[in-house]
């Protein structure tokens, strides 16, 4: 465990608020009690205020109801956190949307500037794309903050890429907006040396670097940053699918909500829509659904999940 990783550990245990011996966060964090005692002073350092008791079972606890000051987080914690906090924004359950925004107005003001700037960049220069209840799918921290800057600050970035055939390419770009569809991140920007918009997979990118060269913003085609994404999507063979669902949004937001938009229509019944190109995986959602599914679209998706009926009953037969 790194001195980070452990420090941070320690804070959480602490946070808690119960009563710790040495001998238990010694165990807990896998050091000696001297490790510890080291640690403990330097969150008071920081202003933490932990009391301690000397002697013979001696140990240590956060006081209660003590302002903290701000939290000890490394670049890429305080770009996860946003990160998390951001998706559960985009979210389809409008209670916990409301209270990761209300999270995100406390975390990014109590970060410290370094990193408050770094946090809000990528909250500001995102924009949802139907991705309810969805978290991203892993990226490089330093280049997802490195293009959210971009965005935000109008500063042309260079990155390395790899498209979806493995082709390896070096790009130089105008950043414009960050695209949060299902479980993937796209930056849309206009390619400097294609002279033209593109979209690109932020997974896909490396090697992300500022060229600290400031532009005018140009307009994004149609003029909506997601449409833009949407578009590029189809082309790549996806495709948009539907469904009705019998069941009520309650039902379903625990089950399917983190793959499909859930749009109620009665109080037992929903329409359900995503966007995908692989329809064995859109016929598993639905199937999560545990319920009645009817006006299936495309029709390919509607014969496959005819298709997977007819042999499961089958086998149920034999």
């Amino acid at each position: 465990m790194s001195t980070s990783t452990r420090f941070l550990r320690l804070l959480s245990l602490l946070q808690t608020h119960r009563y710790w011996s040495g001998d238990e966060l010694a165990q807990r964090l896998d050091v000696s009690l001297r490790t510890v005692r080291r640690d403990i002073d330097r969150l008071r350092d920081l202003g933490y205020p932990v009391q301690a008791d000397r002697g013979v079972g001696g140990g240590y606890q956060l006081a209660s109801g003590a302002a903290l000051p701000p939290l000890v987080l490394d670049d890429e914690e305080a770009v996860a956190l946003v990160a998390a906090l951001q998706s559960t924004v985009h979210g389809g359950s409008s209670a916990l949307a409301d209270a990761a925004l209300r999270a995100l107005g406390k975390v990014i003001p109590v970060l410290p500037s370094r990193l408050r700037q770094r946090a809000q960049a990528l909250a500001a220069s995102t924009v949802p794309l139907d991705s309810r209840n969805s978290v991203p799918e892993p990226v490089d921290p330093q280049v997802l903050v490195v293009l959210a800057q971009g965005c935000r600050d109008r500063e042309r970035v260079a990155f390395d890429y790899r498209d979806a055939k493995g082709s390896a390419s070096s790009r130089r770009v105008e950043p414009a907006k960050l695209v949060n569809v299902g479980d993937r991140y796209y930056l849309v920007a206009y390619d400097l040396d294609r002279a033209d918009w593109r979209s690109f997979r932020v997974d896909r990118a490396e090697c992300a670097e500022p060229r600290a060269l400031r532009f005018i913003p140009r307009e994004i085609p149609g003029g909506d940053a997601a449409q833009f994404v949407r578009q590029g999507l189809r082309g790549a063979g996806v495709q948009p699918i539907s469904a009705r669902v019998h069941a009520s949004a309650e039902v379903l937001a625990p089950r399917i909500g983190r793959w499909f938009e859930i749009q109620p229509t009665d109080e037992n019944c929903c329409i359900v829509r995503t966007e995908n190109s692989n329809l064995s995986w859109a016929a598993f959602g639905l199937a999560l659904s545990e319920a009645k599914v009817s006006d299936v679209k495309p029709e390919e998706l509607r014969k496959l999940l005819t298709s997977w009926s007819s042999n499961l009953a089958s086998g149920s037969e034999e």
